[in-house]
């Protein structure tokens, strides 16, 4: 079990580490959603799954908490992620050209 723990909280420390370096380096607001949203989402599950385990395997029965936050943070980091990018569309935020699926501000009349 000790494996198991260990091997998912590398796992969910790569993940976050990835996803915080992302969303430090990648040049526009765009590119930088993707980081907190995919990969840093992926790493905090991982930890929160190997300290829900722990805490099962230590207590009389299973650790309700960590499974919840786990499922509040599936649920809520897309939702806000793609509200952000719905904002930033509609503010007209500067992009890179080389983003690609570039809306066309003088065709979007909405």
């Amino acid at each position: 079990m000790e494996w198991i723990l260990s091997a998912l909280i590398l796992i969910g420390a790569g993940f976050t580490l990835v996803g915080s370096i992302g969303l430090a380096k990648l040049p526009d607001f765009f590119t930088r959603l993707h980081g907190p949203t995919k990969a840093t989402t992926l790493g905090v599950g991982a930890i929160l799954i190997a300290s829900a385990l722990y805490f099962s395997t230590r207590q009389e029965g299973i650790s309700l908490h960590e499974l919840l936050i786990t499922l509040f943070l599936f649920i809520t980091a897309p939702v806000s992620a793609h509200l952000m990018a719905k904002a930033a569309i509609h503010l007209k935020t500067r992009m890179l050209k080389r983003t690609q699926g570039t809306p066309d501000f003088k065709n979007n009349q909405n």
